[in-house]
């Protein structure tokens, strides 16, 4: 099994910034992408931004621009720098990985229990 923890959630003003962490620990044996989600009240998850173990990036495009993810291979972590945060930021924001447990097994998606993250205007 492969379990997601995320940290650096909080309150913050608007235009401020904040950095989100997810490490991935359990049984990896390698992974694939790892990405962040959110979900604001009343309103589907929604991808937020992904990368892939080579390092290509993909970003909403609500975010581009403000929202950095990047990610360190050796400490399976991934991260979210947010700049300029906007009120509409506020949302649970979740970890996501596509992990596989074995040389054999195939990959599978696996997700954190989520960070809230809150802009006040």
């Amino acid at each position: 099994q492969v379990q997601l923890v995320e940290s650096g959630g909080g309150l913050v003003q608007a235009g401020g910034s904040l950095r989100l962490s997810c490490l991935a620990s359990g049984s990896i044996f390698d992974i694939n992408a790892m990405g962040w989600y959110r979900q604001a009240p009343g309103k589907q998850r929604e991808l937020v931004a992904t990368i892939t173990s080579g390092g290509s990036t993909n970003y909403a495009d609500s975010v581009k621009g403000r929202f950095t993810i990047s990610r360190d291979n050796a400490k399976n972590t991934v991260y979210l720098q947010m700049n300029s945060l906007k009120p509409e930021d506020t949302a649970v924001y979740y970890c996501k990985s596509t992990a596989r447990t074995t040389w054999s097994s195939g990959f599978r998606d696996y997700w954190g229990q989520g960070t809230q993250v809150t802009v006040s205007s």
